[in-house]
């Protein structure tokens, strides 16, 4: 089954962690049952989100929403996108080329040439110029947001520094989306590190000819939208019901934006848990906090919904044998298993989950697009464990954005 090929998003590396976790308090594993709707009322801060075979039809556990952007200035000059994934692990909207019907002004970097990114996910990289568009999510809006469109055929020499990072994503079928909507911890993919240096080579200046790294002011950087919103600004909620443990067919929930600011995003009894800033220095990772599991304390986790299982290592988990499903675990029964969660605050938290035969649950159903129990291992490093989006089934999960207030504490934390 192709559909599932480990989709670790998470977020451009030189942000060094993908997104983090919050925990509610004491016994966390999500209920079982089938999956539904939410019961989210419909409000100007709230879009549904979707989990279904995506646009290339063999997507699994990739969460969706609908995103509509403009040519800067006009308000009929529009495209609505369907098929936008959503994710707590990276910062930024970007856009495949081939589903873009817009003309989009491409950037000037500080040297006149065209700025043009190289987006560094765990899994791949992702090669396009930076563009700027009004973005509307429900009813929020920003009238000039510096996105990315990703496989540009403009843009299409990409310099070794970045193709040397791994696969590319650069079309519809190899992203899995229409494109993704990273609406992470931080106001910019990539910080004060682009602002001052070209040593991870994310951003470049680009002729005709000729693509060379550059600096790329904060203000130039692809930015995560939600900072941009007049309201609803200081991050964003995720509401997704839980999931049988069979797996379902398709989920459906809502994205809420804001924290504290409306009557339907109140924090109410949550633990928070903090994280790294992002001026945490190495080997501190911005966004991380801990996770103790099996004895190991696992310092660089994270919680993000765009990846598409829970990885961890555990030599004892049997893993697959099928080349198809690489990398994920396939125990002969359901392990039911626990690790504790500790913020930068010192709040810890307990959290139970299962992890079952990622090549049995195919036989549930071939359509079956969600499952709670989708779990692999985290080849890439020892002190990582990823809470991908089997975590947020069955929770509310809220992401406040650095330095940002809400009536809990100012961001960068997760709480649920």
């Amino acid at each position: 089954m192709d559909k599932f090929k480990r989709a670790l998003s998470g977020g451009l590396a030189l942000v060094l962690s993908l997104a983090t976790v919050s925990c509610g308090g004491g016994d966390s594993s999500p209920a079982s049952g089938s999956s539904g709707n939410t019961t989210v009322p419909a409000a100007s801060n709230v879009v549904s989100v979707v989990v279904d075979a995506g646009p290339s039809s063999d997507a699994v556990n990739t969460l969706y929403t609908t995103v509509t952007v403009c040519v800067p200035g006009s308000t009929t000059e529009c495209q609505t996108i369907d098929h936008i994934q959503v994710d707590t692990g990276s910062n930024g909207l970007r856009i495949l080329a081939p589903v873009l019907t817009l003309s989009l002004p491409v950037a000037t970097a500080s040297d006149g040439n065209s700025l043009v990114e190289c987006t560094q996910f765990v899994d791949g990289y992702s090669w396009g110029p930076v563009a700027s568009a009004g973005v509307q999510i429900a009813g929020e809006s920003a009238s000039t947001v510096p996105v990315q469109v990703i496989g540009a055929s403009n843009f299409s020499t990409v310099p070794a520094a970045c193709s040397s990072t791994g696969p590319a994503e650069d079309t519809v079928a190899q992203f899995g989306a229409n494109g993704i909507l990273g609406i992470g911890l931080f106001e910019q993919d990539c910080g004060g590190g682009c602002a001052t240096s070209t040593t991870g080579g994310y951003y470049y200046s680009c002729s005709p000819t000729a693509c060379s790294p550059i600096e790329a002011p904060l203000n130039t950087q692809v930015l995560n939208p939600v900072p941009l919103f007049q309201t609803d600004n200081n991050g964003s909620i995720l509401v997704l019901p839980s999931v049988a443990a069979s797996g379902a067919s398709t989920v459906s929930g809502s994205l809420i934006f804001g924290i504290d600011t409306e009557s339907n995003n109140a924090s109410g009894s949550q633990t928070v848990l903090t994280v790294e800033p992002g001026s945490a220095p190495y080997p501190l990772m911005p966004g991380d906090l801990t996770t103790v599991y099996g004895g190991q304390t696992l310092t660089d986790s994270f919680i993000d919904s765009g990846t598409n299982g829970i990885f961890f290592n555990d030599s004892s988990i049997a893993a697959c044998t099928s080349s198809n499903f690489s990398g994920f675990y396939c125990p002969s029964v359901a392990l039911n298993l626990t690790a504790t969660l500790t913020g930068v605050n010192n709040v810890s938290v307990t959290v139970n989950f299962s992890v079952a035969n990622a090549q049995t649950l195919t036989t549930n159903d071939p359509t079956y697009t969600a499952f709670a129990t989708l779990g692999g291992a985290y080849s890439s490093s020892t002190t990582t464990f990823d809470w991908g989006l089997p975590f947020f089934y069955g929770r509310r999960v809220a992401t406040a954005i650095e330095a940002h207030s809400t009536s809990v504490g100012t961001g960068p934390y997760v709480a649920f």
